[in-house]
């Protein structure tokens, strides 16, 4: 799902699709057919709209955002086809992506490009882009837990010790790597008995969207909720350090439930404007693009070599993620579609 921060007053509208025209950078150029975009756009709103005006500036390539959720977004291209209106597709998460690429509908992303980024966090058929990188990670609220009181795997959110204190947003994209590595590690028998194991142990506390978790876990609400890390580092940038009454928790090192998700971009194949598209693939992995997203209230990590992370975030290097979770391996996302239908979360 989209993730548009709330800042305090500010509504989301999820699942729905909300169009932008950004200005144009450019002069009497940005008028020419082979100088306009249409980026459908899954990803952080403010983010997204920095790296476009920045795109625009430096080019003259005038961008029309198109936000919604990446999901629906994959969905709406597939229907589309070679009619679709989109030129590139920027997501959260890499099995939209996978998604597409499976039905052939992406282009092959310049050789240069892709070597920007390390080749492990991008597509393994070259058709899209890793740019950044998010780590799951468990919320839990300080004033209830201690962090030995803590589990040290996923599996142990379906126990019923934690009945009544688990929250969960099982409607999030950000929720379905998890479920894939789950059944990769023990099965999908296992990964379904898991998903109605903290079902269960949810109850109420089943919410539409992880920054709402977060918040619930902060307030107190419920103790502990499974999101990817980002969330939090938000939520403090937008209340303030002294309001806050949580903290992170990352699993045992190569737990299922400890996930890197790459964030990602493509180029329809139905595009009639290729070369444009590529060069803002190349933006999104340069330098100055990778830059604006360090630097923004996204707190995700930059992919391209060299280029700093926010100084609140951990290294990189110093978390653990199970290495298992290659980008194939976590798919399109289907398996995990299917498990939560199974278990009725879906």
């Amino acid at each position: 799902m989209r993730k548009a921060w709330r800042v305090i007053g500010m509504a989301v509208t999820a699942g729905m699709l909300t169009a932008s025209v950004a200005a144009c950078g450019a002069s009497s150029g940005g008028d020419a057919p082979a100088n306009r975009l249409v980026l459908y756009n899954g990803q952080h709103e403010q983010t997204t709209q920095a790296l476009v005006s920045a795109f625009e500036k430096q080019t003259g390539i005038q961008v029309t955002v198109r936000n919604g959720d990446e999901d629906q977004l994959a969905e709406q291209i597939m229907q589309e086809g070679s009619r679709s209106p989109g030129d590139v597709f920027y997501t959260e998460n890499s099995p939209a992506l996978m998604k597409l690429a499976g039905q052939h509908l992406l282009a092959p992303v310049d050789k240069a490009t892709l070597a920007a980024v390390p080749s492990a966090d991008s597509s393994p058929a070259g058709n899209w882009v890793g740019v950044t990188a998010r780590i799951s990670a468990l919320v839990y609220n300080t004033n209830a837990l201690k962090p030995s009181q803590l589990p040290t795997s996923v599996m142990d959110l379906a126990n019923p010790k934690w009945a009544g204190k688990l929250g969960i947003a099982p409607g999030e994209t950000d929720f379905q790597p998890i479920i894939t590595s789950i059944a990769d590690t023990h099965g999908s028998a296992a990964a379904l008995a898991w998903l109605k194991g903290v079902k269960a142990n949810a109850g109420s506390h089943i919410y539409p969207d992880n920054e709402t978790l977060t918040s619930e876990v902060n307030s107190g609400q419920v103790e502990i909720g499974l999101i990817n890390h980002y969330y939090w580092y938000r939520l403090r940038a937008g209340l303030g350090a002294g309001a806050m009454h949580s903290a992170l928790h990352y699993f045992a090192p190569g737990d299922p439930g400890y996930v890197l998700n790459v964030s990602g971009a493509g180029i329809l194949a139905s595009s009639t404007h290729q070369a444009a598209a590529q060069k803002f693939l190349a933006f999104l992995i340069s330098a100055a693009g990778q830059r604006i997203i360090a630097q923004s209230d996204s707190f995700e990590y930059p992919l391209r070599p060299g280029v700093a992370a926010n100084s609140q975030l951990p290294p990189l290097s110093s978390l653990h993620p199970d290495p298992a979770d290659t980008i194939a391996k976590l798919g399109d996302g289907s398996t995990a579609l299917q498990l939560l239908q199974q278990a009725q979360l879906g």
